[in-house]
């Protein structure tokens, strides 16, 4: 007989006693009780570490993750989260009268993999394949998700204890495969996943060991571990291809892109799909039991060859995908091995492969770099700022739910905003000044709504939402509705004194409690609102999206001296709805992304001036990571905007800035960029590719032009024969500089809020982690620092622009990354 599942155990802990359909097995570890928190579930593995030798899972790299709440960095604290505040983890597992067991995994939100909670699953899975009254398991997740994948958070843990701030071994990836072999996929009672909502990384490792696949409507399904710099470790790159095909599952790999649930249920990935989770369960549990009584097959994805192609083709599918672009990072160069291992050597040799690569692959710099970046997304809602005040002051900070947001002006920058608000389920007043204008804002509206949902369409999203939005804007000419707005947002031309009538005018339309934005992104917020009364300034801050609003992830909420915080704190919450990225930035020219690239262009136009090739500095640039060059930047922005933006800043900081008359002369001539159809590059009117052809006849005038105007010219010849990584330097050492001035006067709330901006506005390289984390990594503060004084010793009469700040001086002596900093605290 097997061994039983006791009611009560050593101790006195009593479990609940079983009911007809639905039979509770608790585990043998851990006391009966619906949800244990963490602290409980930490002192009980504390308690029955290992009590024998064997098999089991090594708790001793199973401890609860240190969270680091960064307070005041004068401080410098590391404070542990409390018990109270760790999501509860838990695996339950109701038997049915059927026999079917139905185990549910719980991690709240999206029930990621914590090792934790791997390690409950294995066990109470043991405990099942022990029972006989037991005949199959349907596996989900809490909360209509299956699993978001592996905890991500453990991987900065793992750094952390290569720092020295914590103790115990990282997860073994070839361990925890050896586990879902043993207790999913080769069990005595057959598994099937049942997918809600998500199942990503490692939740769908697990979904892919399981005997059947049952899914929701709606749910996704992939494995997007390249986007953290790292591969499927959990036998992914061997089950997927095997299950959905070879091209299935390289796409999904090398692009992180999921499969929609119409997409999996076409190559194989699922079994059935159904319309919600209800359903699903019946299906899944019906299937489950089909296999467990030999009327539908139990086939494991590791021995399947049959949607494999032949083994000649095979190989020169993966040969050709390691000359995809995206795939010539080394960490997806990793994951290529282990498919080709599996496809040479079968499935089991690929395992071993694939753990051996998860693990050189844990060791890059690109996965320290993406994990930084993307936690460093994740933390620009936790304010530093307002970790000193009293804890009634901060409590009292409730964001509301804003529903009705009116926005100024139905231009290009106006209808991409007002687009990300509508496709977000909030009604919109379009207000423009007359009848022409708001017929065009409109159309604008829809006709960005309607690309929104094609995309959404070929990725098998429905397009009942994307129709509702069309109603939600209204077009108005008056302030008559104004009384209904949570929030309006300005976004009219670049004009002072424009803006100040049209705040005049929210004044008196207005409630008292609705935020009054600005879309700007060169003027002073104290200047747009001074005409208004010192209230009214309270409710006054810059929301500064970045073209084209629906897409672009980075909203900048600008903060002056008087802005209120419970405004900004409604302003984060608007910016999670409408999926953007919020950044809480300081008052002043160009606030804090447009400011820290501004030597973007200038140190371009250095290069030029100095006689190198425009097009030769846009390759080093964009080989380095960059969506495209600063010239091609500057036809695509439009060369008079370039110069109107660029004045803000010689006004602002006459004494570190390059004047050059390269753009001028590009203007003078006609040559726009894209839209006139010529720049630094030609552009065919007649193609909506935006193909740019180098055109050095046409520019050859200017350049020569721009030189001779140039005093560095004279100075140095040297620019023409630099290197692309002098070439990189050059452009972004300045960059960097200013970044450190930015906060070292408190602009940002905290470096990592630089690198998250950098990535999502500027299409700074994320593979590089952001713009400060490369700086500190790659290069490090007193290599920039070095770089910086030779380069003004080089220039002299430019010196100013390259001169080193005290911030980065200081970091430099005392050998601190720039990231770091000197313990500074936000001015915001």
């Amino acid at each position: 007989m097997p061994p039983s599942f006791p009611q009560k155990r050593r101790g006195g802990e009593v479990g609940s006693p079983r009911k007809a359909g639905d039979r509770s097995i608790h585990s043998p570890i851990f006391p009966v009780r619906s949800e244990p928190n963490l602290r409980h579930v930490e002192s009980i593995l504390v308690r029955r570490r290992n009590p024998t030798p064997g098999p089991e899972w090594d708790t001793s790299s199973l401890r609860t993750p240190r969270r680091h709440v960064h307070v005041r960095r004068n401080q410098q604290e590391e404070i542990r989260s409390s018990p109270e505040r760790r999501p509860r983890m838990d695996v339950q597992v109701h038997v049915q009268d059927s026999g079917v067991a139905v185990v549910t995994l719980i991690h709240p939100p999206v029930n990621a993999l914590h090792p934790t909670l791997l390690d409950l699953l294995f066990r109470k899975l043991r405990h099942i394949n022990a029972n006989e009254e037991v005949r199959a398991v349907v596996l989900r997740g809490k909360g209509g998700t299956f699993s978001a994948g592996f905890d991500v958070s453990n991987f900065q843990t793992e750094e952390n204890q290569e720092k020295g701030r914590g103790k115990g071994p990282p997860v073994d990836a070839g361990n925890v495969q050896k586990h879902i072999e043993a207790a999913l996929e080769n069990g005595r009672v057959p598994v099937v996943a049942l997918v809600a909502g998500m199942a990503l990384g490692g939740g769908l490792e697990l979904a892919m060991a399981c005997a059947a696949r049952v899914a929701v409507r709606g749910a996704k399904l992939g494995l997007p571990e390249l986007q953290l710099g790292i591969i499927p470790g959990f036998g992914g790159t061997q089950r997927m291809p095997r299950l959905a095909g070879l091209d299935t599952a390289i796409q999904a790999m090398l692009t992180s892109k999921p499969l929609t649930c119409k997409q999996s249920l076409r190559v194989g990935l699922v079994d059935e799909v159904c319309e919600d989770e209800e359903q699903a369960l019946r299906m899944a549990e019906k299937l489950a039991l089909q296999i467990a009584n030999g009327k539908a097959a139990r086939c494991s994805a590791l021995y399947r060859n049959d949607r494999l192609p032949p083994l000649s083709e095979a190989l020169k599918k993966v040969d050709a995908a390691r000359n995809i672009p995206g795939a010539r990072m080394p960490h997806a160069q990793l994951c290529l091995d282990a498919i080709e291992a599996g496809l040479l050597h079968g499935a089991r040799e690929g395992l071993k492969e694939e753990s051996l690569a998860f693990s050189k692959a844990r060791a890059l710099p690109v996965h320290h770099a993406l994990v930084h970046f993307f936690f460093a997304q994740r933390n620009t809602k936790k304010l530093t700022l307002m970790a000193d005040e009293p804890k009634s002051t901060v409590q009292q900070y409730r964001p509301k739910n804003i529903k009705v947001v009116a926005v100024i002006g139905g231009g290009l920058m106006g209808a991409g905003i007002a687009t990300a608000l509508v496709v977000s389920g909030m009604k919109v007043l379009l207000k423009e000044v007359n009848d022409q204008a708001l017929e065009a804002g409109i159309k604008r509206v829809h006709a960005n709504v309607e690309s929104l949902a094609k995309k959404a369409s070929k990725e098998g999203n429905a397009g009942a939402s994307f129709e509702a939005a069309k109603k939600s804007v209204v077009g108005v000419k008056d302030y008559e509705m104004f009384k209904e707005c949570d929030m309006v947002i300005e976004a009219v031309i670049e004009n002072l004194p424009l803006k100040q009538a049209i705040f005049a005018d929210f004044e008196k339309a207005c409630r008292q409690d609705c935020i009054l934005a600005t879309n700007t992104s060169t003027i002073d917020l104290q200047l747009i609102g001074k005409k208004c009364s010192a209230t009214t300034r309270k409710r006054i801050l810059g929301a500064h999206f970045f073209s084209p609003a629906q897409i672009m992830k980075l909203l900048e909420i600008v903060k002056t001296n008087e802005t209120d915080g419970q405004y900004v704190q409604d302003t984060i919450a608007l910016s999670t709805k409408i999926k953007k990225v919020p950044i809480v930035v300081g008052n002043c020219t160009g606030f804090a992304v447009n400011r820290v690239f501004f030597p973007y262009t200038m140190a371009a136009c250095l290069l030029v001036d100095v006689g190198l090739d425009p097009y030769a500095v846009d390759k080093a640039i964009a080989n380095f990571g960059m969506p495209m060059g600063p010239f091609r930047l500057a036809d695509l922005v439009g060369i008079d905007i370039g110069l109107h933006v660029g004045k803000n800043f010689v006004d602002s900081f006459p004494e570190r800035v390059y004047l050059s008359t390269l753009l001028q002369h590009m203007h003078a001539s006609g040559r726009l960029g894209e839209k006139s159809g010529g720049g630094f590059y030609k552009y065919d009117p007649k193609t909506s590719s935006r193909k740019a052809v180098p055109d050095e006849a046409g520019v050859s005038r200017i350049l020569s032009s721009s030189r001779k105007d140039s005093e560095v010219a004279e100075q140095t010849t040297k620019g023409v024969r630099l290197s692309p990584e002098r070439i990189v330097e050059i452009i972004f050492f300045p960059i960097v500089n200013e970044a450190c001035r930015v906060i070292s006067e408190g602009i940002v709330d905290k470096p990592g809020d630089l690198d998250a901006a950098s990535v999502l506005a500027m299409g700074f390289p994320p593979y590089r982690g952001g713009l400060i984390w490369w700086a500190d990594h790659e290069k490090g503060s007193k290599y920039v620092h070095k770089r910086l004084e030779e380069l003004a010793s080089e220039f002299p009469s430019q010196s100013g622009f390259f001169k080193p700040c005290e911030y980065l001086h200081a970091c430099a002596s005392k050998g601190r990354d720039i990231g770091r900093g000197l313990h500074l605290s936000p001015k915001l």
